[in-house]
């Protein structure tokens, strides 16, 4: 089953912290965003680079 746009994927939790700290509190607000702004992360790894970006592909969207 496809993430809603509305939430974040099931991704690790350093992982969602550091989303949520820089106001990425949904799919949507991930689309276009760089790979490496979102890499720069602290508790963002390969893992849930990968998560994310396969779930915004579920809806025809990309990471930037």
């Amino acid at each position: 089953m496809a993430t809603p746009l509305d939430a974040l994927p099931k991704i690790g939790a350093p992982a969602t912290s550091a989303l949520t700290e820089a106001g990425y509190d949904s799919l949507r607000k991930l689309a276009g965003v760089p790979q490496a702004e979102l890499a720069s992360l602290h508790g963002m790894g390969p893992k849930a680079l990968r998560l994310i970006a396969q779930a915004l592909e579920e809806h025809g969207l990309a990471l930037g």
